[in-house]
């Protein structure tokens, strides 16, 4: 098959890079087969060129929603017929795409691994003429995987379903163990891998312990280097404090978590990509699949829990081949915080066994009773009523859902539904305003059955069509249910519970040593892992590879370590001469001046407000640490504060 043809015609693209032509040839041949790629490898060509060079239909597993779509808009542009089944479609959306994939209307179907579990995604799937199954982030059906899902364990059902159809599965991220445990649950007829180094030659690795503050240490960053720029930060909390400050200090930021609405996620991430906006502070929500190519710096203010997570976040950046940087900054209490998530991952199974006894309390589930019963759960009000704190009972009910006991939903999206409560000739009779008419009629062209029961609705697709915002919309929907035209339900995020089997004993609940003593000792030596990276004085690039099976690495010549004393930036943590290169004494001697005298004025003041007009920020906390060095000003132990001295 001439696979480059195929490229040059819609990818435009006159060559293959890496092992993507061994991967596409592999399975071009019908041979299962595990390709191994760093971030920015090109893993969809993988699977598009060879699916578009035989008969049929490619089911692709991937596990985010925004992933499908985004795939399947560029394949649409390029004139290929795609389609994803997700949440946000109606019960008859999905039919009819699943009917027309029958029928050969697609060359791709995009799913998630939940969707494998539907009687019917599964009954319309036999009548399909599927060329091959893909499976994207491979590494989730792992038990040892760092991002385990129990979803994927599905994929092996859909093989017996389509067993003609080989299985093409894709991973940036994965050990030598969990390399073979993904052929092995995967069900390889035989062990087929094809790797590329996961070294990023262009990716500028470095390490900054720092004692004072870390948003100065990333504007020093962001100034030194220049471009769009990721800034991963634990907490929702923190993106957004983080995101604000850098737009004081004049840097276009915005922040993304998971708790934002889709429209609010979907409007930063074009404003990023796009370059109106700069530098994205994010959660690890942000990122898998965003296909920008110039990110110039990945920056962590908080160290990630794997090496497998850190080492895909980082790898965010340079996917264009130029240089880019990434910097993981920590401080005195980022081991200890390290050191704490396994227990609070893994609380103790006496602890486990008491949430679910007080969660089947709370629920008012009778011991015997439960099997196959869902119930709401809101998770705060179960915490403020039992007293748990939330961390520490979020991660109980995980490991009861991994042992079969619960299916828990955290957050499921129950969407915005309306029904008519008029007859279609009583509309005529009413005076509506402008925007109000033109939503209601939408609605009455868009969807169908809306006289006889509830439909789902997408408040962001008619906002687009009818050109006012999402708010307006709900606004209007409001007025139309308070006039008795129609009832409108608003979406909101429900979580559920639901009860595999019946409830039992808390002294029953035993769980699995697989599910929980073998992964708890996988995740403390991947925290060892990274603990060690951070104190590592080899190669960072080094490091990291031997971590993925690469033990013949060579060393990168340009991480921080490999560069010994050449920072990116200067740690706090010990003085740093490199701008008595670039400042004469008088020009030093005015920026101590004015920080003593700005201090004098303020009196005790956040490190990270110390900023000077027309002074960089590395100047002022190069010059801040000699002041302290020297003892003219002092800093509180308890607060990230400074001041000055007091006169003796």
């Amino acid at each position: 098959m001439n696979y480059l043809s195929i490229l040059q015609q819609y990818f435009g693209h006159t060559s293959f890079r890496g092992i993507q032509q061994d991967i596409i040839e592999s399975i071009g041949n019908g041979r299962d087969t595990l390709g191994l790629m760093p971030t920015g490898g090109g893993k969809s060509i993988t699977f598009q060129v060879p699916a578009l060079a035989q008969e049929g239909i490619c089911l692709v597993i991937s596990p985010l929603i925004a992933l499908m779509k985004d795939q399947v808009f560029h394949l649409l542009e390029k004139g290929i017929k795609a389609a994803a089944i997700h949440t946000g479609m109606s019960h008859e959306d999905v039919i009819m795409t699943l009917e027309n994939c029958i029928f050969g209307g697609f060359k791709f179907l995009y799913v998630s691994p939940e969707r494998l579990s539907s009687d019917l995604f599964l009954a319309k799937l036999s009548h399909m003429d599927v060329s091959f199954i893909t499976v994207d982030e491979a590494h989730c059906i792992s038990q040892w995987g760092y991002d385990f899902r129990p979803s994927y364990l599905a994929i092996a059902q859909v093989r017996k379903i389509v067993p003609h159809a080989p299985i093409l599965a894709l991973t940036a991220t994965a050990t030598p163990a969990v390399v073979k445990d993904i052929q092995r649950q995967l069900l390889f007829s035989q062990e087929n891998v094809i790797r590329m180094s996961f070294e990023r030659p262009n990716l500028v690795y470095a390490v900054h312990h720092i004692q004072e503050s870390k948003e100065m240490t990333v504007q020093s960053v962001l100034e030194e280097v220049a471009g769009s720029s990721i800034v991963y930060a634990r907490t929702r909390a923190a993106t957004r404090d983080l995101a604000e400050w850098l737009n004081a200090k004049g840097l276009t930021a915005t922040f993304f978590h998971a708790g934002l609405t889709n429209n609010e996620k979907t409007q930063r991430q074009a404003a990023w990509q796009r370059g109106d906006i700069r530098v994205m502070v994010a959660t690890n929500a942000f990122g898998m699949g965003i296909d920008k190519a110039d990110v110039r710096s990945v920056i962590h203010v908080d160290v990630p829990d794997s090496p497998e997570a850190y080492f895909q976040e980082a790898g965010r950046a340079g996917r264009d081949g130029q240089t880019a940087h990434a910097v993981l900054l920590y401080d005195d209490h980022s081991v200890a915080i390290l050191k704490r998530r396994v227990d609070e991952t893994y609380p103790p199974e006496e602890y486990v066994a008491q949430v679910y006894e007080d969660m089947c309390c709370y629920l008012q589930m009778a011991i015997g009773d439960g099997s196959g019963v869902m119930r709401e759960f809101s998770l705060e009000e179960f915490c403020r009523g039992f007293r748990h704190y939330p961390v520490r009972a979020y991660n109980a009910l995980q490991l009861l859902s991994r042992a079969g006991f619960i299916e828990w939903s955290d957050a499921e999206e129950s969407r915005s539904r309306i029904m008519m409560r008029c007859q279609r000739d009583e509309l005529y009779s009413y005076h509506l305003a402008p925007n109000t008419e033109r939503v209601l009629w939408h609605l009455l062209r868009s969807y169908t059955g809306l006289f006889s029961e509830f439909v789902f609705i997408d408040e962001g697709a008619i906002a687009q069509s009818v050109g006012i915002s999402e708010s307006d919309v709900s606004e209007n929907l409001i007025e139309l249910s308070r006039m008795g035209i129609l009832q409108f339900i608003p979406r909101k995020f429900i979580p559920h519970i639901t009860f595999l089997q019946r409830r039992v004993d808390k002294d029953e609940i035993i769980l699995p040593r697989i599910i929980y003593e073998d992964r708890k000792r996988e995740l403390w030596q991947r925290i060892q892992t990274m603990i060690g990276y951070l104190k590592t004085d080899m190669c960072r690039s080094r490091y990291l590879l031997q971590y993925f099976g690469e033990n013949k690495a060579p060393e990168c010549g340009q991480c921080d370590n490999c560069r010994d004393n050449e920072r990116l930036i200067p740690s706090f943590s010990k003085p740093a001469a490199s701008y008595e290169q670039h400042l004469s004494r008088e020009e030093l001697e005015q920026v101590r001046l004015r920080i003593l005298d700005l201090l004098q004025t303020q009196g005790p003041t956040p490190i990270r407000d110390v900023s000077l007009s027309g002074v960089s920020s590395r100047v002022v906390a190069e010059v801040l640490h000699r002041l302290l060095e020297e003892e003219e000003i002092q800093s509180d132990a308890s607060a990230p504060v400074v001041f000055l001295k007091p006169k003796s």
